[in-house]
């Protein structure tokens, strides 16, 4: 009994991310774009000024497209001159799939959006918002140099964060209440997460575990990516034992994961200005420039468009990862017609994101089986 209760104990300070995680979905190369819908509208979520254009508009004028490289790019239009009143066109792109419990969402890019009067964003939506969750995994703004993640959801969700956590919470009054605004924020703590110098530095990967345990972040610069994920592929499966803490843990012990996120889908924009961006006292702060207006729409948007030559994405893969077994979906994607909004806006309609059938696991992967059976085998060892 003592040896049992002694492997037991043992088995109780194994990491808590030990097992494997099969490749569920792949995203990378000339098929990239094939599992995204193009959203085909004005920015009636965020209220930015553009015109997230539709996947013909966005390919032919060259927003959208895979480069020699290999690598996907999303971009904001840096070449139409736009008289006063006019949007700029960019892009939303939207998973035709919607992802469960047991998953990982990683995205490799090379380059993110930056500059004044620039907001781009990596993150995950519910159906409905923000009933159904909201995950932001890569979100800043104008000059900023460092990511922010957050969750926002209906009341009651509430971010306790763990000590193993490496990123910094946001403080103040309500800032753990992840109903409000701007949701439960943490700060990345590494550097080069955002702006110049993270393509400067080769750029980086992001983790998201979107668990029933919890919701997990991870930001890995490229001279910091671990083993497992430097060597991943789109075929193997990944062991995330080696990945150490998160730079954002939002565990359930202060918001049910269960409740408040159902499956979500995962996008990929860039707008330009709106509702925090092009909020005044905000932009001046660090774009105003001798002889500007102040005004984010002025400053920028208006014009021939060169100060956008850096608002782009490049990708080198998104990759979702499930701890189950892999099935495979049969569906297509449908415009939806309408949709509620999915961002802090009123907004409700406009959408033309896709209905996709979730992707779900039916049974304990092989990683998982062998993880669990070598503890068995642990704990039917002779207890001598």
């Amino acid at each position: 009994m003592v040896a049992l209760l002694s492997i037991v104990a043992g088995l109780a300070l194994l990491p808590r991310y030990v097992c494997g995680f099969n490749v569920l979905k792949d995203y990378s190369g000339s098929t990239f774009f094939d599992g995204w819908d193009f959203y085909g509208y004005w920015d009636n979520l965020t209220l930015g000024d553009v015109w997230w254009q539709d996947e013909q508009t966005a390919m032919s004028q060259n927003l959208a497209f895979v480069n020699s490289a290999g690598n996907a790019i999303i971009r904001v239009d840096n070449f139409t001159d736009v008289t006063d009143t006019g949007k700029r066109n960019s892009v939303r792109i939207t998973t035709h799939d919607s992802y469960t419990y047991g998953t990982i969402w990683m995205i490799d890019l090379v380059h993110i959006p930056f500059g004044c009067s620039v907001w781009p964003a990596f993150w995950a939506k519910g159906p409905v918002w923000p009933n159904d969750g909201e995950i932001d995994i890569i979100e800043a703004i104008n000059s900023m140099e460092t990511n922010q993640m957050a969750l926002h959801t209906t009341s009651g969700c509430i971010h306790n964060t763990p000590s193993d956590q490496l990123g910094n919470s946001a403080q103040g009054q309500g800032a753990d209440d992840c109903s409000t605004a701007s949701g439960c924020v943490v700060v990345e703590s590494k550097n080069n997460s955002f702006g110049s110098d993270f393509a400067a530095n080769g750029g980086g990967v992001w983790a998201t575990q979107f668990d029933t345990t919890g919701i997990f972040m991870w930001y890995w610069p490229r001279a910091q990516i671990p083993p497992s994920v430097l060597n991943s592929s789109p075929t193997a499966s990944m062991d995330i034992s080696d990945w150490g803490s998160p730079s954002a843990s939002y565990p359930t012990n202060g918001c049910n994961i269960t409740e408040f996120f159902t499956d979500q889908q995962l996008v990929i924009d860039i707008t330009l200005c709106g509702v925090w961006a092009g909020v005044q006292s905000i932009y001046t702060a660090t774009c105003t420039t001798p002889g500007a207006t102040g005004m984010c729409y002025q400053d920028n948007v208006v014009g021939n468009g060169s100060n956008y030559d850096d608002a782009y994405f490049e990708i080198n893969y998104v990759r979702v990862y499930t701890d189950q077994a892999v099935v495979t979906s049969s569906s297509s994607a449908l415009p939806s017609g309408t949709q509620a909004a999915d961002s802090n806006s009123t907004a409700t309609s406009g959408s033309s994101s896709g209905t996709g059938a979730t992707l779900r696991g039916t049974e304990l992967s092989p990683l998982l089986l062998l993880c669990f059976t070598s503890i068995a085998s642990l704990l039917m060892a002779p207890l001598f």
